[in-house]
């Protein structure tokens, strides 16, 4: 029985698309069943130790931040000062000036579509501005509901004076911007000194967080709330939770450049740490996914393993004296650099060869 170390043979190139990336030095051996000294290259030995092996994928990825918005002209007015991108916006602070007024930003998820004055009747738009009020510091006597009341409009009055705008006592369409929380300026598509109609920029969230297009082979792997290891451009690893999972999977064969890609499914995975990413807004970035957790086998490292002339491959034990014999495994789990092994004769603690360093 005979083995080779080389590069690497097709079917174990099959077994490593799991993820694991192996350098293995072409070293021939011989051997014999009955245990005879092989002659070899410079080797040294390791251990079969019995461990837990966590199979893990990694997958390309991208950092940048959570969602998308587009800020609309909400009237005709003239565009007299704009955002830069990177700019973040929190609530109560202009994203845009029209005549030289500030459009602030309140939170909501709907946006206004009438005037807000004393007498309109209820709805959510009205609830959301005392909210808004209310989180700004004003209204203390206002009642927060859905109703436009006359303490309403003193707290816009209020608000309004603070701003050092007309003192109205009314909210109309275009006077605010309302996005569900704060925002990252992505691209600012108006010009200062046009007037405002259409997009006048993009946003984002202000969270950070990694898009991974996962083969759709691979999709046992996405599990919501899971944990994943993110590793940066700069060689820093971070930590993340996966926080969706996509149901539609997306085919490349339209792609030319991506043809032969296989179809994936969004995964999305927010960072434990966003600091740890540093001043990055977006780069490209490898997700390393964990997938079944194989309890106590027995494993080596992956450059232990040879090739057998007649298929299939094996070991090289060493006993105590020195004696070297193939031994043939069956190959189970990778991960981390190391494969889990089966087969008749093997104990932890048995000393295997591996190429000398």
């Amino acid at each position: 029985m005979t083995g080779t170390r080389t590069k690497i043979s097709l079917a174990l190139a099959v077994a490593l698309t799991a993820g694991v990336a192996v350098g293995v030095v072409l070293v021939a051996t011989g051997g014999s069943d009955g245990g005879t000294p092989v002659a070899s290259n410079p080797e040294s030995t390791v251990p079969v130790t019995r461990t837990d092996l966590v199979e893990t994928q990694q997958v390309d990825g991208t950092l940048g931040y959570s969602g998308s918005a587009s800020v609309m002209a909400g009237r005709s007015a003239m565009v007299t000062w704009l955002p830069q991108p990177g700019d973040t916006i929190t609530r109560g602070q202009h994203v845009y000036d029209a005549d030289n007024q500030p459009v602030p930003l309140l939170y909501g998820r709907i946006p206004f579509w009438r005037k807000l004055a004393d007498g309109v009747a209820d709805g959510p738009d009205v609830g959301i501005l005392e909210k808004n009020l209310r989180a700004l510091g004003y209204g203390k006597a206002m009642t927060v509901d859905n109703t436009f009341t006359a303490a309403t409009a003193a707290t816009v009055r209020k608000w309004q004076k603070d701003r050092d705008v007309a003192q109205t006592g009314t909210v109309a369409v275009g006077d605010v911007v309302v996005l569900p929380g704060p925002i990252r300026v992505a691209a600012v598509t108006a010009k200062a000194g046009a007037q405002a109609a259409g997009e006048i920029l993009t946003a984002t969230g202000t969270t950070k967080q990694v898009k991974v297009d996962l083969p759709v082979a691979k999709s046992a792997l996405a599990v919501k709330n899971s944990g994943v290891t993110v590793g940066l451009p700069d060689g820093k690893t971070a930590t993340g939770k996966i926080t969706a999972v996509g149901t539609t999977a997306t085919a490349h064969n339209g792609d030319e450049t991506a043809q032969n890609d296989p179809p994936t499914i969004p995964v999305t995975v927010a960072l434990d740490d966003p600091a740890v990413t540093g001043t990055l807004d977006g780069a490209p970035v490898t997700v390393t996914f964990q997938g079944a957790k194989h309890k106590a086998v027995l494993a080596v490292p992956v450059n232990a393993l040879l090739a057998l002339a007649e298929g299939g491959f094996g070991v090289q034990a060493v006993a105590d004296d020195g004696t070297k014999k193939i031994v043939p495994v069956e190959l189970g789990a990778f991960a981390n650099g190391r494969v889990e092994i089966r087969g008749t004769g093997l104990a932890a603690g048995m000393k295997v060869t591996v190429p000398a360093p």
